[in-house]
């Protein structure tokens, strides 16, 4: 399939409605026409009530996700950005501070790489794109960290690259995520320990 199969207005286009019920409730919409999509607050920092928003309305769909029961969503763009929000972002939200919050993340960057290599990332507003590059910059590989730069390099905000740079910084350094040795009940270096008292250290 052809980049030309695809409109750039994703949301909309979206034809499968869980797919598109994911999409519009993470990037909203009623800027679901717009190529630029308005970045938001909430997407960054915990809130308890976002939090529990997105237990109530996808939990369920993210565990079916999880058992591959919408694998068949990665066959277009749309389908493939809503599926790695349910794997990736959403179980963020919906399992904070628990191992369930990773249990998506080796399917997420699966889907994502297979997007990717179809080319569907070029045809998603930028913030789209950051999303569907997460999976990679949520990896405790390096390899994949170092291709999350590269990739949110090309979006052009320099936030965004900071934050993939910090990211990739830390796997170069701990191999790990010091920050989820808690919930994925790791035990804790003497230098993960100070490293975790700095600013920055969690995301």
């Amino acid at each position: 399939m052809s980049d030309n199969d695809h409109d750039v207005n994703i949301i909309e286009t979206a034809t499968n409605a869980e797919a598109l019920r994911v999409l519009e409730f993470w990037f909203g919409s009623s800027a679901a026409g717009e190529e630029t999509l308005p970045e938001r607050k909430i997407w960054w920092r915990p809130d308890a009530e976002f939090d529990a928003a997105c237990r109530k309305g996808f939990a369920d769909l993210s565990d079916r996700a999880l058992a591959g029961e919408f694998d068949h969503w990665a066959e277009t763009a749309s389908g493939a950005l809503a599926l790695v929000l349910l794997l990736d972002q959403l179980p963020r939200n919906i399992h904070r501070g628990r191992p369930e919050a990773y249990a998506g993340d080796d399917k997420a960057r699966t889907v994502a790489g297979g997007a990717i290599a179809r080319g569907f990332d070029a045809v998603l507003a930028p913030v789209q794109r950051l999303f569907l590059y997460l999976p990679l910059e949520h990896s405790e590989t390096l390899a994949d960290q170092e291709r999350a730069v590269r990739l949110i390099a090309v979006l052009g905000n320099d936030t965004w690259l900071d934050f993939a740079r910090r990211h990739r910084d830390i796997i170069a350094r701990f191999g790990r995520f010091p920050h989820r040795n808690a919930a994925l009940g790791r035990a804790t270096t003497a230098e993960e320990t100070v490293f975790l008292q700095e600013p920055g250290s969690s995301f």
